[in-house]
């Protein structure tokens, strides 16, 4: 389970600094500077979460147990819902999309507190 977290962890990071790069130089003159930061921001929480997911990695190797696992999915859902959400929202205009940051961003607290447990227990 490690690999396959350090796997999505690089791949996490990989998209962010591409999806970021591209916001700076593509996206600048056809978004509003509005908009450009809704993008960014689910360019800086996907590359948050991303050293989160590799953390996880780390911790797989040394903790077993169910709760590991569980934070590295619920990291990795967190990505694809709020920053997801967020790049939708910004490159296409359609507010609903905002309605699902929230359950992204619920997924990335239930990855802390996963971790968490797994320091105490």
């Amino acid at each position: 389970m490690d690999r396959t977290f350090l796997l999505v962890g690089a791949l996490a990071g990989f998209i962010g600094v591409a999806f970021g790069a591209f916001a700076a130089h593509a996206l600048r003159s056809r978004l509003s500077p509005d908009m450009l930061a809704v993008f960014e921001t689910g360019v800086r929480y996907q590359m948050y979460h991303a050293f989160a997911v590799l953390i996880v990695a780390l911790a797989a190797a040394r903790f077993d147990g169910w709760m590991v696992r569980a934070a590295g999915w619920s990291f990795t859902a967190g990505i694809f819902l709020f920053s997801g959400s967020l790049y939708a929202l910004a490159l296409t205009g359609i507010t609903t999309f905002g309605a699902i940051t929230p359950l992204g961003g619920l997924a990335f607290l239930a990855g802390w507190a996963l971790l968490i447990a797994v320091a105490i227990v």
